[in-house]
């Protein structure tokens, strides 16, 4: 690192001795290689007795870039030499929010396009009147692209003093700059400096919202080492972020003072204030720059759209959509008589079934984070009541399947006769419950689709979560408007009305999981009341569904009763905290609970690390648990010396899994990740399969 400062130190005298020779102006702009220079004012006079505002202006040319305050890993902050009239003072150049560049290894702070330097400028109370102001200056740049080019020019502006000034040509542009400036009061937080890193914690500033990235600009150029990635984790109240320390940091700081730069749905700044004090290690290796949260550009936007579809396209072979959509496969059969506009609309009330519930829990994912609440795909399902509720709702088709109660003719009633339009009703029922039964399972390409949304704006965020919902409904969608397609399905027949009672039974099975889920959540006592309320719910079908002469009479009533006392029995005792759940530090498979801390010490031994972010509720992480990470030559592998099998469990929710799963661009498990001993995290897929598995933990470290 000095020898490689120590030439780049040189090269820049070298060219300075030639190409960097001064410019001179008597005014206006300034052109030097591959940069213009000139002095600028907001307004066409001075105010006496004021603060004015007027600006160096530096427009490189196209992949050229000047340099922040603190420039990074080399070159040299732009600098201004006043030469002003005794009555006038001029301050320190307020600098906008910079970014960032990277030749090789080399990283380095600066402006990429025209950028104004704003300074302050004040003129004495008792200026003589009707004298101009002459103001000059000498600035000093240094312009880079491959090469590096220093400059220089004399610039002079002379304005008029005045008590109304109107604006000029660059007031727009002042405003603008002013946009790009730290706001608002300095945020707090803490430094740490330990013998390999800085460790920093930063409070997010009151009303933060669509944080798709974010990084940190010390002004200290000493402090961190800036050709390595910032390590970051956000969190709903914070930022906290590690970065490897300076080679020449010879003492720890009384302060680390820097801008906070966040792009998400505008880019902002904001000065930041840090005072020693402990900050907890950060674990996720994740790039604070971008690379783990992306910000919402139009062609990002567009690649995420089309994951979200595709992943909503792959939702459709998941176990848990596989039984609605048969049912919605003989509905189809059912139909083929009708006429072609009437089973586009059946579709289309289907579509917007299916796209209105995607809809409607992307809006409470957004309000359950706006409160501040860590959520994430399927996050409903950490509460028990909705466990509860979901397993009644299981049983209730099972049983209108296989025949106990009868809710209508036609399979697109199942679950009830919304209305009696043509079973449209029941068309857009369907559509809600493959969205209910899909949120268990997360597809491949959904996860980095739905961590990119909850991080933009709500339009956004509705936007990519509608179009999730679009590509769970478009088979059905595209069977009914193009009807050459129906043609694959097969004829109907009698075997329809067995295959129906035989989709009961899934049902029954994804009732019998759901009880198992609660029974994890919130103990025995829990899993009993469920189970007690799924037996009075099978009584009152049963009871509904006996006639008298016509008439339910007295059985209406009892089954009534009966509902309602299952109905109170989802008042389920509150989930088991994970104090209470913890139980032995390694599990029968061979994992020991995740923590940041633990996680920390692993990576700090220099030893494998496989992390595995799973809940009991969510069936692809099941799947892969049995399927891949089961098998022998993997189990064989995870205990391997020097390998860490670690499990985070979300089952209840954790905000710090949830973090975690942020710092990665997740907003939803699975997630899978190997660290290796000086490598970056590696992400495995959404769907495991051993080889998988083994050929990352294989990977040369």
């Amino acid at each position: 690192m000095l020898i490689r400062k120590g030439i780049i130190a040189l090269l820049l005298l070298t060219a300075g001795s030639g190409l960097g020779s001064p410019a001179a102006a008597a005014g206006g702009v300034v052109r030097a290689p591959h940069i213009e220079a000139e002095l600028v004012s907001e307004f066409d006079a001075l105010r006496p007795g004021q603060v004015n505002a007027i600006a160096l202006r530096l427009a490189p040319d196209p992949h050229w870039h000047t340099y922040w305050r603190n420039p990074g890993d080399s070159g040299l902050p732009t600098r201004i030499d006043w030469q002003l009239p005794d009555g006038v003072s001029a301050g320190e150049i307020r600098w906008p929010a910079p970014t960032r560049f990277s030749l090789g290894d080399i990283v380095n702070y600066g402006y990429e396009e025209q950028t104004l330097h704003l300074v302050d400028l004040r003129l004495d109370t008792d200026w003589p009147a009707g004298e101009p102001v002459p103001i000059r200056a000498k600035a000093h740049w240094l312009v880079c692209a491959d090469i590096c080019i220093p400059g220089s020019a004399e610039l002079s502006l002379e304005l008029p003093v005045a008590e109304a000034p109107s604006p000029t040509d660059w007031s727009p542009v002042f405003a603008e700059t002013r946009a790009q400036l730290p706001s608002g009061d300095a945020l707090d937080g803490r430094f740490e400096v330990t013998d390999a890193e800085v460790r920093m914690a930063i409070d997010w500033p009151a009303g933060t919202t669509g944080v798709g990235s974010a990084y940190f600009y010390p002004h200290a150029n000493e402090l961190v080492n800036h050709s390595r990635p910032q390590r970051h984790a956000v969190g709903a109240t914070g930022l906290r972020l590690a970065q490897p320390r300076s080679d020449y940091l010879q003492s720890d700081p009384s302060e680390v003072t820097g801008v906070l730069v966040i792009d998400g749905d505008r880019r902002r700044s904001h000065a930041v204030v840090l005072s020693p004090g402990a900050v907890e290690p950060v674990a996720a290796a994740s790039d604070a720059s971008g690379g783990a949260l992306p910000t919402s550009t139009g062609q990002t936007l567009w690649a995420v759209l089309a994951a979200a579809l595709l992943g909503g396209l792959i939702l459709n072979l998941m176990p848990c959509v596989l039984p609605v959509l048969a049912i919605k496969a003989l509905s189809l059969l059912e139909r083929r008589g009708d006429a072609q506009g009437r089973q586009r609309m059946h579709a289309l009330v289907y579509t917007a079934g299916v796209v209105l519930s995607c809809l409607a829990i992307a809006g409470a994912l957004l309000l359950a984070r706006s409160a501040g609440e860590a959520a994430g795909w399927g996050f409903q399902l950490q509460s028990p009541l909705i466990v509860g509720a979901l397993s009644y709702v299981m049983v209730a088709i099972g049983l209108s399947l296989i025949g106990v109660v009868s809710v209508g003719t036609r399979m697109m009633g199942v679950g009830q006769r919304l209305t009696e339009s043509g079973g449209y009703g029941g068309s857009f029922f369907t559509g809600v419950l493959a969205v209910i039964v899909a949120s268990p399972c997360t597809a491949p390409f959904m996860g980095a689709a739905l961590g990119y949304a909850v991080t933009q704006p709500a339009a956004v965020a509705l936007l990519v979560f509608g179009t999730l919902g679009l590509g769970l409904a478009l088979p059905f969608l595209l069977i009914a408007l193009f009807p050459a397609l129906g043609r694959l399905l097969p004829k109907p027949g009698p075997w329809m009305e067995g295959f129906k009672q035989l989709m009961a039974f899934p049902m029954f099975l994804t009732a019998v999981w759901l009880s198992w889920v609660l029974m994890r959540q919130t103990g025995a006592d829990g899993g009993a009341a469920l189970l007690t309320g799924i037996v009075l719910l099978c009584m009152a079908a049963w009871l509904w569904g006996r006639t008298l002469s016509g008439e339910r009479g007295w059985r209406g009533i009892i089954a009534g009763l009966l509902l309602l006392g299952a109905l109170s029995l989802l008042r389920v005792p509150e989930p088991v905290t994970a104090a209470d759940s913890a139980a032995a530090e390694t599990a029968d498979d061979g994992s020991t609970p995740y923590s940041e801390a633990r996680l920390a010490e692993h990576l700090a031994a220099g030893d494998t690390v496989f992390l595995n972010l799973t809940a009991d509720w969510c069936l692809s992480c099941l799947a892969n648990e049995r399927v891949a990470l089961a098998a022998a030559p993997v189990r064989a592998a995870l205990a391997a010396d020097q390998v860490h099998y670690l499990k985070g469990d979300w089952t209840n929710g954790d905000p710090a899994i949830t973090a975690l799963l942020e710092s990665f661009g997740r907003n939803g498990v699975p997630l899978y990740v190997v660290y290796r001993p000086g490598q970056p995290p590696e992400i495995l897929p959404q769907l495991l399969t051993p080889t998988i598995v083994l050929d990352a933990l294989r990977k040369e470290a």
